[in-house]
C-alpha cells in the first residue's frame, strides 16, 4: 500500500467514522489539540487501523505520535517495513 493510499484511508475513516471534519485532517494537525482526538477516540482508531490494515497498535509505539503527519508514518512504517 502506498503512502496515498494511506492517507486516503486514514481521512475516511476520521470523517465518516470519528466525525472529524474535513478542513482540519492536515499533515501538521496536532491530533489532541487541533483535530480534539481524546482517549475514547484513541479506542476507536485502534480497532478502525486493525480493521482496515491489520495490524494492532501498540500503546508505546504512539506515544511519539502527536500529528496526523506523525500518524501516517506510524502506519506507513508498520506495513511497509
Amino acid at each position: 500500500m502506498n503512502r496515498q493510499d494511506i492517507e486516503n484511508k486514514v481521512k475516511d475513516f476520521l470523517i465518516d467514522d470519528l466525525e472529524i471534519e474535513e478542513e482540519k485532517i492536515v499533515p501538521g494537525a496536532l491530533l489532541k489539540e487541533d483535530i480534539g482526538i481524546d482517549s475514547l477516540d484513541f479506542v476507536d482508531i485502534v480497532v478502525i487501523v486493525e480493521k482496515n490494515f491489520g495490524f494492532k497498535i501498540k500503546p508505546e509505539e504512539m506515544a511519539g505520535v502527536k500529528t496526523i503527519d506523525d500518524f501516517y508514518n506510524y502506519i506507513d512504517d508498520r506495513i511497509n517495513k
